[in-house]
C-alpha cells in the first residue's frame, strides 16, 4: 500500500457547451482522514470526481494524486480505489469472477481476491450471480473492487446507500479504520447524517464552486433565538440598533449575538409584543443551506 497520497484540486472548470459544471474549483485531501465530498443535486460533484479519474477532460486546472494525474499513475489500481456505481456489475457474472478479471488484467494474485470480498463481509456470497444482489451487497462489492489493488487513497460515491443500519454502521468504522492506516479517504455523500458521523473533514461545492472546507466542528454554528412579533418591522429595528444581526425567515427573524433573554427585554423596551420567542440551536444542516442556499438539498 502507498500511503501519504494527497489529493489535489486546483484551478479546476469544466464547461459542456453554455453550462459552466464545474467552476475555477480548488481544495485538497490530505492522508490519514476521511472527507466528505458535499454540495446540492447539479453542484458538480460527479464531474469533479469524473476528472479527478481522468473520465472526463478538465476545461482548465488540475487534478492530482501526489501531483500526478490519474492517466499517468504507473500503477492505478495500487494508488486509487474507486467505487462510483454499485450497479455497474455483469448480472451473470459471480463476486468472486468479477473480481477475478480485474486482477488477473492488473497482475494482482488471486488470493487478494479472497482477502477483499472477506474484508467487506461478503465471501459467503462470492460465488452468487451479482444479478441476485441487494443494493448493499453491490456496494460491498463495489468497496471490495476499490480495495483490490490495496491502494493508498480511496474515492467512493455514496458508499452508504442501499446499506441497512447494521451496514451503516459498519462502514463508518471500516473507513476509519482505512484512514487509521493512512489512506486519502474521499467518500461523496448527500446524507449529512450519515457525514456528521462518518467524516473529520468536508468539502462542500454549490454550482461549481467551493463554498466550505474544513472541519465539522468550525462549520457548525451557535444558537440562535427565532423571534417574531405582530409589529415585525418595529421589532427588526430595534433588535438592530441593538447590535443584532437579523435575518428575516419564513417563520419570523432569526436573532444572532443576544440571548433570548435579551432579545425579550429588546421586545419590551419597543414595545412590540412577541408572538414568537425561542432559542434554536442551529447544526451542520442548517449550516449547509446558509450556505448553498434554502433550495439546496444534498
Amino acid at each position: 500500500m502507498s500511503t501519504s497520497t494527497t489529493i489535489e484540486i486546483t484551478g479546476l472548470g469544466k464547461s459542456f457547451g453554455p453550462v459552466r459544471a464545474v467552476d475555477d474549483l480548488t481544495f485538497s485531501v490530505r492522508p490519514g482522514q476521511v472527507t466528505g465530498f458535499l454540495g446540492p443535486n447539479g453542484a458538480g460533484k460527479t464531474t469533479t470526481l469524473r476528472m479527478l479519474l481522468g473520465l472526463v477532460r478538465p476545461t482548465e486546472g488540475t487534478a492530482t494524486f501526489g501531483g500526478t494525474e490519474y492517466r499517468n499513475l504507473k500503477d492505478p489500481l495500487a494508488t486509487v480505489g474507486t467505487a462510483l456505481e454499485a450497479s455497474s456489475f455483469h448480472p451473470g457474472r459471480s463476486a468472486r469472477n468479477h473480481l477475478r478479471v480485474y486482477a488477473r488484467a492488473a497482475g494482482i494474485g488471486m488470493k487478494r481476491v479472497d482477502a477483499v470480498l472477506a474484508q467487506v463481509g461478503i465471501a459467503a456470497f462470492a460465488d452468487r450471480r451479482v444479478g441476485g444482489y441487494s443494493l448493499g451487497m453491490r456496494q460491498r462489492l463495489g468497496l471490495a473492487f476499490a480495495l483490490l489493488g490495496d491502494p493508498g487513497v480511496l474515492v467512493l460515491d455514496e458508499p452508504v446507500n442501499g446499506l441497512d443500519p447494521e451496514g451503516i454502521k459498519w462502514i463508518r468504522s471500516f473507513l476509519g479504520q482505512l484512514a487509521a492506516e493512512g489512506r486519502t479517504v474521499l467518500v461523496s455523500s448527500h446524507l449529512l447524517s450519515e457525514v456528521q458521523q462518518s467524516v473529520d473533514r468536508v468539502i462542500i461545492i454549490s454550482h461549481g464552486s467551493l463554498v466550505y472546507e474544513g472541519g465539522l466542528a468550525e462549520l457548525e454554528s451557535g444558537p440562535r433565538v427565532l423571534a417574531d412579533s405582530p409589529d415585525r418591522a418595529a421589532l427588526e429595528s430595534a433588535l438592530l440598533a441593538a447590535g443584532a444581526e437579523v435575518e428575516t425567515t419564513a417563520g419570523g427573524l432569526a436573532v444572532l449575538g443576544l440571548t433570548r433573554e435579551q432579545v425579550g427585554s429588546v421586545a419590551l423596551s419597543a414595545g412590540a409584543a412577541l408572538s414568537l420567542l425561542a432559542t434554536e440551536n442551529s447544526g451542520i444542516e442548517q449550516a449547509f443551506l446558509e450556505l448553498v442556499g434554502e433550495g439546496g438539498s444534498l
